[in-house]
């Protein structure tokens, strides 16, 4: 694949990401006021989403949209400014795997209710 056609695709999932990410914010930001206006502990929090598999997938979309969005982000940034070739693209792979695994990790926990 020429790097032209790989800039292309990466500037395409960039952008579709940033339009799941900016839903996906304005949901949780719903939700966050949705929940708060009565007071809220963390136990009720976990207590409405345990075991709720609509809160799961919504936020393990959210968490993957951040998987897509954020690397190639820190990419560009790192080539424009300080590094390129192995640098840039290491830190972007290391950022990536964070996300999905704490992410996803965050996600389940939410779900199980911390509970293995």
């Amino acid at each position: 694949m020429s790097q032209g056609v790989l800039q292309a695709k990466l500037w395409y999932a960039q952008r579709i990401s940033a339009m799941v990410l900016g839903l996906c914010v304005a949901i949780h930001l719903m939700i966050i006021f949705y929940a708060i206006r009565g007071g809220l502990t963390a136990e009720e929090i976990l207590g409405r989403t345990q075991g709720n598999i609509a809160f799961a997938i919504f936020y393990e979309i959210f968490v993957l949209a951040c998987f897509v969005h954020a690397p190639i982000g820190l990419a560009n940034i790192l080539e424009e400014t300080c590094c390129k070739g192995f640098v840039s693209k290491a830190l972007s792979w290391i950022l990536g795997a964070l996300i999905i695994i704490l992410g996803t990790t965050a996600v389940i926990g939410l779900y199980t209710g911390g509970t293995p």
